[in-house]
């Protein structure tokens, strides 16, 4: 199986609910398992005009699936949850960002792994560094500690540990 590092976000409709129903949602996926489930982590929402915080989390699954079908199986899931993409990194019920998929590079039009933003975005590194056993390096040869080093922990907040189903 190969480990993948999936990143969850919800601001609207009951953030913590809506992540707690993806988590449920992603245990039922076919040839996957949750390995690890992060603290939730509160951010400033990163978009335009004035949106509610974030609630974010990062999990790492053990998968069989191609990254594809995970991508396919993954929006899916947003879309089951009220998932709406009509203003890029507006408000939204459900994001679910594939991070790192094995030690794949990826760059086709669906898909971009490593995820091409995670590098500048606190509220993806903390919570990956939580679940991570040891100083994880990207396939692009980067580390995370390093990553965590050139990164801020403004406007983030760990509120809990773990996200369960209810």
């Amino acid at each position: 199986m190969t480990p993948a590092y999936i990143g969850l976000g919800s601001n609207l409709c009951d953030p913590k609910n809506q992540l707690r129903k993806a988590l449920a949602a992603l245990e039922q996926l076919r040839d996957t398992r949750i390995e690890r489930i992060s603290s939730l982590y509160r951010s400033a929402a990163v978009g335009p005009g004035v949106q509610p915080n974030y609630l974010n989390a990062v999990l790492l699954l053990a998968t069989d699936l191609s990254p594809i079908a995970l991508l396919d199986a993954v929006q899916q899931i947003e879309l089951d949850q009220g998932r709406v993409r009509d203003i890029r990194w507006g408000a939204r019920t459900l994001d679910i960002d594939l991070l790192l998929y094995g030690d794949l590079k990826i760059d086709s039009l669906r898909l971009t792994v490593p995820h091409p933003r995670m590098q500048q975005r606190n509220f993806v590194l903390y919570p990956l560094r939580e679940i991570s056993d040891t100083n994880l390096v990207l396939p692009d040869g980067s580390d995370l500690d390093t990553l965590l080093q050139q990164c801020t922990d403004v406007d983030l907040i760990r509120t809990e540990y773990p996200l369960l189903v209810n």
